[in-house]
């Protein structure tokens, strides 16, 4: 093993000494990730090349990276992509950051979807991460993916040009339902709004609270149900007899989503399922009228846990 401090490994190990001391999260991994990025290699390719001396140019595009990270600015951020679902995304300032617990909503979405459906609608779309990976796994699907920032849908339309899915994911600016008053019903409805009240910033990361967007992460002031209150009131007429109805919630909003769809007429069996890491994350209904789901949904949603 090489002492010299040039290395990938004597530099990965000073950086992440120099983040841990600086609180970052995850330091060594966070030092990985830039390293991959400016070296442009792979986790193994990197642990392979631990005596490998760093040129200067590679030193000199590494430290401002983690000179940021010093500042607890987000990785994703720094490297300007993010995986998802198996898919890289662009991500940046104008999106949030697509996280695991997110990818449990696309499975459980995927699970709950008949075989026949063709229309879905993703309110509140952000990066497009959700309705993209709903496309790519099912290429019968067409997504309909709403946000009301226009920076959000900018990196959406990129991130579906990427995935080569603009012929079945439309994007649409507005609030909510409203772009979509003369749309026919959709056969399900996914959506991960805003549900942090923020007078609760404890209740997420601080780097969550200072880089990402505050239009996708915070609620009106006391009012954590406010946006499952404005889903639920459209499910009436934007969504067919019998399709399900899947968003995510967390972070003190489980009550107040779970009474919103509770109280709304058009939804029966609304209820919270734990994530894999048994938080209560998804809140999930159906639309009264004709049966629902495809045949094993209980199954299927019941071993979301255990997957």
């Amino acid at each position: 093993m090489s002492d010299r401090p040039d290395t990938v490994l004597g530099v990965l190990e000073a950086a992440s000494s120099w983040l841990s001391r600086q609180g970052v999260d995850a330091p060594r991994r966070s030092v990985e990730l830039l390293m991959q990025h400016v070296l442009g290699m792979t986790r193994l390719q990197v642990y392979l090349a631990h005596d490998r001396p760093l040129s200067r140019e590679e030193l000199d595009a590494l430290r401002p990276l983690v000179a940021r990270r010093a500042r607890h600015e987000p990785v994703a951020h720094l490297l300007g992509t993010w995986e998802f679902h198996g898919h890289e995304l662009e991500v940046g300032p104008a999106v949030l950051i697509p996280r695991p617990e997110t990818e449990g909503l696309v499975d459980l979405a995927l699970s709950r979807l008949a075989p026949d459906a063709a229309r879905v609608v993703d309110l509140g779309t952000g990066s497009g991460a959700v309705a993209i990976a709903l496309a790519l796994a099912r290429p019968d699907l067409h997504v309909t993916a709403v946000d009301l920032s226009p920076e959000a849908l900018a990196v959406a339309a990129r991130n579906v040009a990427r995935h080569g899915v603009g012929d079945r994911v439309r994007l649409v600016q507005g609030t909510w339902w409203e772009p979509l008053a003369d749309e026919e019903p959709f056969d399900g409805l996914v959506s991960n709004p805003p549900y942090v009240d923020p007078a609760r910033p404890d209740l997420v990361a601080a780097d969550v609270a200072e880089f990402e967007p505050g239009l996708a992460l915070w609620t009106p002031p006391g009012s954590p149900g406010a946006a499952y209150e404005a889903i639920a009131a459209g499910i009436g007429v934007r969504v067919r007899p019998g399709a399900p109805i899947l968003c995510e919630t967390g972070a003190g909003a489980e009550d107040a989503s779970l009474e919103a769809f509770k109280a709304c007429a058009a939804l029966r069996d609304a209820e919270i399922l734990d994530d894999l890491e048994g938080r209560p994350r998804y809140l999930v209904a159906w639309v009264h009228g004709a049966e629902s789901g495809s045949a094993g949904t209980d199954d299927q949603t019941g071993a979301l846990s255990a997957t």
